[in-house]
């Protein structure tokens, strides 16, 4: 018996092969986040980025087109309140559909309070300082330590497995990979910082404390105590008569800020000026290698300033 084609029947053979839901949409704060999270997602997807390179991460504008994509965002990874209030102020006024995580909160997380001095060590436990720490007080610049970014690569693996339980072993094994680059990387600069352990330095804000407490490396001072505070007469009259005494190496500007004052707190004084340095990676090239390349970045600007001439 000859079996007959119908207009009917040739629509359906027609039809395309049912396809798995999208992947969440994710977006986050900054660009180093973005690159975890897009390290995760692999070839799945890309992270919306809301703050622009150059961009003051204290206090942000939103555009229209960011907050669409905030309020219709799957999953919302960002730092925390202690970087980006103003996503905090947004996040509680719109309420987005998706589920907003704050890396900065996770137990997981190990924090610092601004100018602590003590290095990071094994005596450091997972989220020891979340207890009554003043967060004005707390520096949310924990992606710096390595072993925080490790830590954040598993908290999106695990949240973007929730939204999609489909990718799962995809993210897990993603996040596994990037996990085993930081160490390689961590490696690489633990060896190559080693020997400026005891070569003293300041910077232009306290936002390297993570990373001189994992490299074990010195900052003798900070032209500003935070990034959302400007130095008081008091503070640069000190900084200055430490810049005065000897001992400190170099001093080091920061990508986005005027390096004029810290330009005259340094004039007369023997200590060297280094290149700007960029604790969000604002100006390197976004994308999943972003995170080590913001630390090779760090690293190298240090050692091409503090290596004996």
């Amino acid at each position: 018996m000859r079996l007959l084609t119908t207009p009917l029947a040739a629509s359906f053979a027609l039809l395309p092969l049912a396809t798995s839901a999208a992947p969440p949409a994710v977006v986050t704060d900054i660009a180093v986040i973005a690159a975890l999270a897009e390290t995760v997602l692999g070839d799945l997807g890309q992270a919306t980025v809301l703050l622009p390179p150059g961009a003051d991460a204290h206090s942000y504008q939103l555009r229209p087109s960011q907050a669409a994509a905030l309020q219709s965002a799957d999953l919302v990874f960002w730092v925390g309140e202690e970087l980006t209030p103003w996503l905090g102020r947004t996040l509680a006024a719109t309420a987005p559909k998706g589920k907003a995580v704050a890396l900065f909160d996770a137990p997981e997380t190990y924090r610092r309070a601004y100018g602590e001095t003590s290095a990071h060590d094994e005596d450091h436990t997972a989220g020891a300082a979340h207890d009554g720490d003043d967060h004005e007080g707390i520096d949310p610049h924990a992606w710096l330590d390595p072993a925080n970014a490790q830590a954040w690569l598993a908290i999106i693996a695990s949240e973007l497995a929730a939204a999609d339980p489909a990718n799962a072993a995809t993210y897990a094994a993603n996040a596994k990979v990037g996990s085993t680059r930081i160490a390689a990387i961590d490696a690489d600069l633990s060896a190559r910082l080693s020997p400026l352990a005891d070569l003293p330095f300041v910077v232009f804000h306290d936002a390297y404390g993570y990373f001189a407490d994992h490299y074990g490396l010195t900052i003798a001072g900070a032209l500003n105590q935070s990034d959302a505070s400007a130095p008081g007469a008091a503070h640069l009259s000190e900084l200055r008569a430490d810049l005065e005494a000897g001992g400190i190496v170099c001093a080091f500007p920061e990508v986005g800020h005027d390096p004029r004052q810290l330009s005259l707190v340094l004039h007369g004084t023997e200590v060297r000026a280094g290149a700007a340095l960029d604790p969000t990676g604002g100006t390197l090239p976004t994308g999943v290698g972003l995170y080590e390349a913001l630390l090779n970045d760090i690293a190298t600007k240090l050692s091409d300033c503090l290596e004996p001439r």
